[in-house]
C-alpha cells in the first residue's frame, strides 16, 4: 500500500469535471482512499507534481522501433513497456491496411497481450482499415483495401474495440453488425460527402478517426466529413503534434466541440522515441526528420510524438486548464470504450493507473495497477 503526498491531484468534482485538489492518494492495485495518509502505507512524495489518471491512447501504431503489425509477440511487449514513459497506462494497439492474414495474426497477438503483466495495459485493438477509401488511403497500401464484410472480422469481436471505415464503402449493415458487438465504428480514410457521413453518424458510426487527416475537408458548399464531425455529437480524435493539425484548427475544434467529444491521440509509428532516419510503416519506407514522418512521396504518416507532448501542445494551443486537457486522454476515451467504471479517473475502487508530471508535462512517475513502471 502506498500513499502519494504533496501532489496536485486531478480529481472529478460533483459534476464529473476534473479539477486540481490538494490531498493524499492511497492505493494498492486499486485506489483505496483520497484524503489523509493511511497508517502503514509507504509514503511517496509527489513533489508538487500533477497526479493524474493514467493516460489512455486509443490510436497508436508503434513506438520504440516496433509496430503492432510486427510478427513478433516480443515487439508487442516492448511496445507496451515503452509507453509509460509518455504517461500512458493503457492503449489500443492499432493495425493497418495489410493482407488479411497479417491483420489476423496481429489481432491474435493483441488477444494474448491483454494478459501481459508488465507495461501499459492492452485494452484491445483499433483496426484501421482495410475497409477504407482508395482516394483517401493516406499511408495505407491500396492493394490491400477491401470492401467491408463483417464476416472477415467476426472471429475477433472480443478483441476489436474500434474499427475505422469509410462509410461510403462500408454500408449500413456493416455498421449495424459492429455496433451490435459493441465495437466503436469510426469514420476515417473516407471520401464521404457531408450527407453520407451524417447518415453514418446517425446510424452509429459516431467516432471520427484523426479529424482533418485522410478525409473530405470542410468547404462552405461541401462540408464533407469534417463538417459532419463538427456539426454532430460525434467524438473526434485529434493528433495534436502540431504537424497533422495546425494549432488554429485545434483551437477551432476546442471552440466548436464540447469537451467530452474530443480525444487526443498520437497515431505514432515505430519511429516514435527513436529519432531521425529511415523507418518503416506497413512495408513502406518512412523518412523521419524532427517531428515529421513521411513516405518517399511526401505523404504524412503517423506522428512521432509521445502522449505527454500532444497533451502539452493542445493545452498551449487552446489555453485550456491542465485538468480540462487531461480529461481528453483519460475520462473521454474510458467513457467511449465503456470502461469508465474501472479506468479514466482517480476515484476509490478504480484501478491505480496513475501518472505524475510536472508543469511542462514531463513524466515523473507512472503506476499501473499500483506498480511503478520503469521510465
Amino acid at each position: 500500500m502506498k500513499s502519494l503526498i504533496n501532489g496536485r491531484l486531478i480529481l472529478p468534482d460533483a459534476r464529473g469535471n476534473f479539477q486540481i485538489c490538494a490531498g493524499c492518494l492511497t492505493f494498492d492495485e486499486k485506489i483505496i482512499s483520497i484524503g489523509e495518509p493511511v497508517d502503514g502505507a509507504e509514503i511517496i512524495d509527489a513533489e508538487n507534481h500533477f497526479v493524474s489518471p493514467g493516460f489512455i491512447n486509443i490510436h497508436i501504431h508503434g513506438a520504440a522501433g516496433v509496430d503492432t503489425m510486427d510478427d513478433d509477440i516480443g515487439a508487442l511487449k516492448k511496445f507496451a513497456e515503452f509507453l509509460p514513459r509518455g504517461g500512458v497506462t493503457s492503449f489500443l494497439p492499432t493495425t493497418m491496411t495489410m493482407p488479411l492474414e497479417k491483420i489476423y495474426r496481429a489481432l491474435e497477438r493483441i488477444r494474448v497481450g491483454k494478459n501481459f503483466s508488465r507495461g501499459a495495459k492492452i485494452l484491445g485493438a483499433h483496426v484501421e482499415g482495410p475497409f477504407i477509401s482508395k482516394k483517401f488511403k493516406g499511408a495505407q497500401a491500396e492493394e490491400n483495401i477491401l470492401p467491408a464484410d463483417f464476416s472477415l472480422i467476426k472471429n475477433f469481436v472480443d478483441v476489436i474495440k474500434i474499427i475505422t471505415v469509410a462509410p461510403e464503402v462500408s454500408g449500413a449493415e456493416f455498421i449495424d453488425r459492429c455496433r451490435a458487438e459493441n465495437i466503436v465504428v469510426s469514420i476515417g480514410h473516407s471520401a464521404a460527402t457531408y450527407e453520407e457521413a451524417t447518415a453514418a453518424i446517425a446510424r452509429g458510426a459516431n467516432h471520427i478517426t484523426h479529424l482533418f487527416n485522410a478525409q473530405t475537408g470542410f468547404h462552405h458548399r461541401k462540408p464533407g466529413v469534417v463538417g459532419a464531425a463538427l456539426d454532430s455529437s460525434s467524438t473526434v480524435e485529434l493528433i495534436t503534434d502540431n504537424v497533422h493539425v495546425h494549432p488554429a484548427a485545434q483551437r477551432i475544434v476546442a471552440k466548436v466541440k464540447p469537451r467530452n467529444e474530443i480525444i487526443l491521440i498520437t497515431d505514432s509509428c515505430r519511429a516514435c522515441g527513436v529519432g531521425d532516419g529511415v523507418s518503416e510503416l506497413g512495408g513502406q519506407k518512412v523518412f523521419v526528420e524532427g517531428n515529421r514522418a513521411t513516405l518517399a512521396d511526401g505523404t504524412l504518416v503517423g506522428s512521432v510524438a509521445p502522449m505527454n507532448n500532444v497533451v502539452k501542445n493542445f493545452r498551449a494551443n487552446t489555453n485550456w486548464s491542465v485538468a480540462e486537457v487531461v480529461e481528453l486522454v483519460t475520462k473521454n476515451p474510458a467513457v467511449e470504450l465503456k470502461i469508465f467504471d474501472r479506468l479514466g479517473s482517480l476515484e476509490v475502487g478504480k484501478a491505480a493507473d496513475i501518472t505524475l508530471f510536472d508543469d511542462d508535462f514531463n513524466i515523473k512517475k507512472t503506476f499501473i495497477d499500483g506498480r511503478e513502471a520503469t521510465l
